[in-house]
Parts: C-alpha cells; structure tokens; sequence
C-alpha cells in the first residue's frame, strides 16, 4: 500500500463502543462465548477490479465513463438515485434506500406522481422537486453525453415535468409504459442534483441557468469540465455537496485511489458505521491477490487463477463466497458478414452451434462452480420473477448426437474431425438452406478476449466438442479493448469480416432485464427480427410478467447469440472482522450497512 501513501491495519481501529453479552431466562446457565466487540468507526479496504479505476464523478455520465466502478462504487456513495436498485441481495427496487416513495400513476398511466422522502443536502438546504427538475433539464439538454440514453426512451417519452410542492412532483410520459418497467429502467436513472451546480463558471454563484436550453447546456459544460479534472475531485467544493451516506474525503488521480468518510448530514435511515472507506486500485489480479494475502484487504476477491487458494482464506476466517451478477453470457454472430451470414441465418445450424456448448460441465470444471449456465437473456442466478420455466429448463441441452442428427437432416454430409460439407443445397426443408453453395464447409472463425484461463479453456473444449460434428472452428483471443473494436457494430461490407466474437456478454444496470439495450435493432451482431422487436417492445409498454416470458423464450428458441457460461461477479474473499456485507447484483456497494468487529 505504500504507493498509495496509506497503509491498511487494524491497529488503526478505535475503542470498541460496546460488548455483546448473552443472557439467558430466569434460572438458566449464563453462556460464556468470547466477547464480541463492535468497533467504533474503523477503516475499511475494499479492492476496485484490477486495471477499473473511477474516472468520472457527475451523475449525468458519458458513454465512455459509463462504468460498474463509476457507477456502483463511487457516484452513489455521494449522490443517490431517486430509486436504487438492489435490496441487499437481490436486484429489486429498495424502498429503505430511496430517496422516494413508490410512485403514483393517474392519466390512465401516463402520469406518474412522486413523492420525496424528507432528505437533505450536507450544506443544510433540503432536497426538492426542484432538484429533480434541474437534472432533467440537464438532461434534456445533454442527452447525447449520457451513456444511458436510448432513442425514445427518457428523456424523449417525457411530455412534461411539474412541480406540484416542494417535495412532490409530476411526470406525464408520451404513451403507457409498464409500470416495472417504468419504475426499474427509468425513474431509477434519475438522480437529484443540487442547485449549488447550477453554474456556468466556478465564479458564477448559482442560479436557475438550467431553465433555458441554452443555459442547461452551459451548466452541463461546466460540470463536465469540472467532472474530467480528476485531480480536484476531493477539492471542489461542488463535488462536497452531497445527499449520500458518504462524501470525498481523498483521490489520487494518477492511481485512481479514492477514500470517503461519513456525510454527518446524511438523512438516510440506515447511517454509516465505519468511519473511513478506502477504494484500492490495481495494476493486475496478481498485485491484489498479493495485498489480500498479506492482510492487507478487508474485501477483496479471489482471481479465478488462484481459486484454489479459498482453503488458505477460509482457513484463516475469511469468507469466500461467489458476488453472482445481474448479467447474460454470450457469443455474439455476424449476421453483416457477407460470407457468413447465410450460414448465421439458419436457425437450425445456430441450434447445432448451441449443441456442442456445454454449460453446466464448464460452470464446474473452468469456473469452480463459481458461475451459472445462460440459455436465454434473464439470467438464471441470482433467482428473480422474470426467469421463465422455458428457459430455465434448457432448450438445448449438450448433445453432439443430436447436431448431428439436425445437420443430416438438413442436407450435409457429417464429417467428425473434419469439416461437415453442404451435400443437398436448396431451400427446402432436408436442404442446407437459401444461399449456401454445395459443397461449402461449417468453418468459422472464433474471436474472443484473452487473460482469463476459464475462458481459454472453455473455447478449447468447445472447439474438441464442435470436431464430434464436424464444426471446425478457428480460435483467435484478443485483449478485450482490441475485441470490442473489431466487433463494433457495423453495416454489411467488406469490413465486416468477422465470425464470431465473445467478450463477456452484457450486464445490467436495472432489475428489469429487458432488451431495449442489449438485442435492441443496433445490437453488435446486427441480427435483425421484427418480432423480437416488437416482443422488445411490449417488456417496456405491458403490464404483468407475461411479455417478459414471451420475449425471453422466444429469444432462448431462436438464438440471435450463442449462449455461454457466465461466470460470477467475483469471487469476494471477506474478513471475518468486516460484518454487514450485501452483494447487490446489480453492482452497486452499500457501505453505509458495513461494521468491524475485533
């Protein structure tokens, strides 16, 4: 930790305020268990993903800052959500920690009312309607800056905002929307601002800017500018004014170290405990393991490389459990390669594809367990209401006999260990299907991100399970910023030339796992369906479970992607001192419930 200019122990921690005593009923035995004592405050290490640092400390965050670290270990321990996401762990709307209560619809659904728990500013100013109203007029005014946005989604639904009192509001949307779906990707994203922002210079004293275009837009520069300084973060006093359990107390921004203390204003029920939080940055898993290691971490993780070291851990009183995300697993097609797209376009051959993919054996061999298969887009861990019994139950279950079986009948001549060839071409339904040439062979190639051995090891098995049928696949592993690049989304040409590509799936920011986002009409393969889209569509506008299910196991029917093992958040390895941890799914940490013991 020298680098960093701190140093992690626990002769750090103050007085114990008090001791735990077990006392029995009248007449019975007093139990003599050792004393249990809660500290007082203390300084909690908490490890940041190797190589992910915060970079961006403005709610209204751009694409390229759009991060889980950003967005769930460091804005929201300042400035909260009107609604958060996450009731300890599981990924639901938590009524304790929002700033609101439970919105009320009138119009016939197009109105929404809401209401503003009593909650203030740590500069003593209450927070209000009029905080709401500045964030989305910011937000109107900047939505292409916003990573978040998505065309005809908020900001674009909104036909007006009206402040009925001082903590009460009013939005009316453009049509109907699903309530959950309303409430969970929508109302969810916005996050009060204080009017102490609202400037256009760091001389100009606040004032109403923001209720004009063209001064939104001036606030909105201001703050950018002032957010991408990041060696001011812990000095500015507009970064200070905060509503959250915990304010900027230090950062270094050539390490992306970050510490915060209580905000002793904070108006939440559930207050914070510890009185120093420090956000650790690294290099790479080895350094972190390194450090978590030698004791120098209260909460960290296990890289999948050194899983085998969960004896050592648990062995000294820590405790090693998997951090389960709200995510989906895939390999994305090519459906705008010229050269592939015919083969891409037959359901039956993405369904021999998904054959040879063995989840359930990978999840135990190449993640330890630590980890979950996928067959559609609702992730099956952690357990929710929008998983259908379809999905769950596996369309395709491993069986190389069975892609066998679906290549012969659809007009190719099998060939194990080789190279399946195109026997019967033609359109009908025993032939190969509408432009594949007689005698093409089932090769592709296989792109996916490199430095994880789970996931070599799982393209390496997948490519041995493929040969059965006479899949020949071509591996290629890439860094994952190289991937991503290659794989951007494009139009059909003579640029787009890759196969197939895998780089973690996709990750959700809301309970809702809808595919507004995700297998939207611009989704990266380029997969093109008008009844997904509609089906899309309904998740967001209907109300009920129903549209969910539709949407899900068409998707887990039709597979626009090859679905792929998901692993674990990560494997968090937690000190046995550190009490009151919940992994929140959707990646957001609440320090405010953590405490010591010694």
């Amino acid at each position: 930790m020298s680098t960093l200019g701190v140093r992690i122990s626990w002769r750090r921690l103050v007085a114990a305020a008090g001791t735990a005593v077990l006392v029995a009923g009248c007449g019975a035995t007093v139990s003599h268990r050792p004393a249990v004592r809660i500290v007082k405050g203390g300084t909690v290490a908490f490890a940041l993903p190797a190589g992910a640092t915060p970079n961006y400390i403005f709610p209204i965050t751009p694409g390229a800052q759009f991060s889980t670290v950003n967005l769930g270990y460091f804005q929201p321990l300042m400035f909260r959500p009107l609604y958060w996401l996450g009731k300890k762990n599981a990924p639901v709307v938590s009524p304790t920690l929002s700033l609101a209560d439970a919105p009320v619809y009138s119009n016939g659904g197009r109105t929404v009312t809401i209401t503003l728990k009593p909650y203030r500013w740590s500069n003593g100013t209450p927070v209000t309607s009029r905080d709401v109203q500045f964030f989305m007029n910011l937000l109107t005014a900047n939505k292409a800056n916003w990573g978040g946005y998505v065309q005809g989604e908020m900001p674009d639904s909104i036909v007006s905002f009206t402040i009925d009192s001082a903590r009460t509001f009013s939005i009316t949307f453009n049509k109907v929307f699903s309530p959950n779906w309303l409430l969970d990707n929508q109302l969810s994203s916005i996050v009060p601002l204080p009017l102490a922002w609202d400037k256009t210079s760091a001389s100009t004293p606040p004032g109403n800017f923001d209720l004009t275009t063209k001064g939104a837009a001036a606030v909105y520069k201001f703050l950018n500018a002032q957010s991408s300084t990041l060696a001011t973060y812990a000095t500015n006093p507009l970064w200070q004014v905060v509503d959250g359990p915990f304010r900027l107390a230090g950062f270094d921004p050539s390490t992306g170290y970050a510490s915060f203390v209580p905000n002793r204003q904070y108006s939440g029920s559930v207050k914070p405990h510890i009185a120093k939080l420090e956000e650790v940055p690294f290099i790479g898993n080895a350094a972190e393991f390194n450090q978590l290691r030698s004791g120098q971490l209260d909460y960290g993780y296990l890289p999948t490389t050194d899983v085998t070291q969960r004896t050592y851990f648990a062995s000294r009183g820590y405790s090693v459990r998997p951090w389960p995300g709200w995510s989906i697993n895939y390999l994305v097609l090519n459906y705008t390669n010229r050269q592939e797209r015919a083969f891409f376009d037959q359901l039956y051959l993405r369904q021999v594809m998904q054959l040879t993919v063995n989840q359930p054996q990978w999840v135990a061999d190449t993640l330890k367990g630590y980890g979950s298969p996928d067959y559609g887009p609702v992730p099956l861990q952690p357990k929710s209401p929008f998983l259908s019994t379809y999905e769950a139950g596996n369309p395709y279950p491993y069986s190389p006999s069975r892609a066998a079986a679906l290549l012969r009948q659809h007009g190719w001549t099998v060939k194990p260990n080789g190279a399946s060839v195109c026997s019967r071409p033609g359109t009908g339904p025993s032939e190969c299907g509408a432009g594949i040439r007689g005698g093409a062979p089932l090769v592709f190639n296989v792109l996916y991100q490199s430095g994880g051995n789970a996931v070599t090891q799982q393209m390496e098995a997948w490519k041995s399970n493929a040969t059965q049928v006479g899949l020949e696949l071509n591996l290629s592993e890439r860094p994952f910023n190289t991937v991503i690049t290659i794989a951007n989304p494009c139009t059909t040409g003579p640029t787009c030339t890759w196969d197939i590509a895998g780089w973690g799936g996709w990750g959700f920011g809301t309970p809702d796992p809808t595919g507004d986002q995700a297998f939207s009409p611009l989704n990266t393969g380029g997969y093109q369906d008008p009844t997904m889209n509609r089906l899309i569509a309904a998740t967001t506008t209907a109300g009920g479970q129903q549209p969910m299910f539709t949407y899900e196991n068409y998707l887990a029917k039709n597979l626009p992607v090859l679905w792929w093992p998901n692993p674990s958040t990560q494997i968090s390895v937690i000190s046995s001192k550190l009490h009151g941890v919940y992994q929140n799914p959707l990646g957001l940490i609440t320090p405010e419930y953590w405490y010591l013991t010694r």
